[in-house]
């Protein structure tokens, strides 16, 4: 039976931790464990998280001993991970019921995929469903695809013998880490869309700390572009040349306007229909 990875890496997200521990108990799917690593919270995470899994094997708790960020934190919950499918979960977020029988289905009867993702539903800060995440759709995946703009995001699962086979996930990277490693795993064979809302995710209040973060993450996502650029030994796009050195965001979203266009997603559009 495939074994499934949930790997939490928490900072200071205690008083929402209930939730998502309780989607997890709630799984419909039974062969899974919890790789929580937690980056030296300073609320109450560590007594919250103990409290919940005390008596449950499946959850792993593992600590840093001084604040590293996402990307380490994120690295080192892969370092523990033994599942054949891992996926991230978001201590403030929360998984459906079926979510991990969803994605393991997808696993045994598409044995040539190395991920699947779903849609995501959009839900208030009390996890209250919103609306489903619009943006979310089938992809066409080849060199020149950098989910830019974003076209998918939770719930993305995939292989660890694949996780393997790329330099894991970027330890100093403290935003966009996720869409570093979704455009890594990519670069290994096919992904499945599941066209249905498997993870809840939690939209906080929009205070001024969180755009910052957003415009980190826009700047951060940008140097991750351009790094898969240059790993993919991609010279040039749309016959515009790529920067050997990044120097600012603007040049490399430029490069990918095109993407924007209606004949290019078209294009896209029919290439996937051909594929199905």
């Amino acid at each position: 039976m495939i074994k499934f990875s949930i790997l939490i890496a928490n900072y200071n997200n205690g008083k929402y931790f209930k939730e998502c521990y309780d989607s997890l108990m709630n799984q419909t799917y039974g062969n899974w464990e919890v790789i929580i690593v937690d980056d030296a919270s300073t609320d109450n995470s560590v007594e919250i998280i103990n409290s919940l899994i005390k008596d449950h094997s499946q959850f792993k708790f593992y600590h840093n001993s001084v604040n590293q960020g996402c990307g380490y934190t994120k690295r080192e919950c892969m370092k523990y991970a033994e599942g054949d499918i891992c996926a991230f979960l978001d201590p403030d977020d929360a998984l459906y019921p079926e979510a991990l029988e969803a994605t393991i289905h997808e696993f045994i009867h598409k044995k040539d995929i190395v991920a699947t993702y779903s849609q995501m539903m959009l839900c208030n800060d009390n996890l209250i469903p919103e609306k489903v995440f619009e943006k979310t759709r089938e992809i066409y995946n080849d060199r020149y695809f950098f989910n830019c703009p974003t076209q998918f995001a939770h719930f993305f699962a995939f292989k660890r013998e694949i996780y393997h086979k790329t330099s894991g996930i970027n330890a100093s990277l403290r935003s966009a880490v996720d869409q570093d490693l979704y455009l890594k795993i990519l670069e290994h064979g096919n992904i499945r869309y599941i066209k249905e809302p498997l993870y809840l995710y939690r939209l906080h209040s929009n205070g001024i700390s969180q755009q910052d973060a957003k415009q980190n993450a826009k700047e951060s996502f940008a140097k991750v572009i351009h790094e898969t650029m240059k790993r993919r030994g991609i010279q040039k796009i749309n016959n515009k040349i790529v920067p050997e050195i990044f120097t600012n965001s603007r040049e490399i979203y430029e490069l990918l306007n095109y993407q924007t266009h209606k004949l290019h997603r078209l294009i896209k559009r029919i290439k996937v229909s051909l594929k199905m």
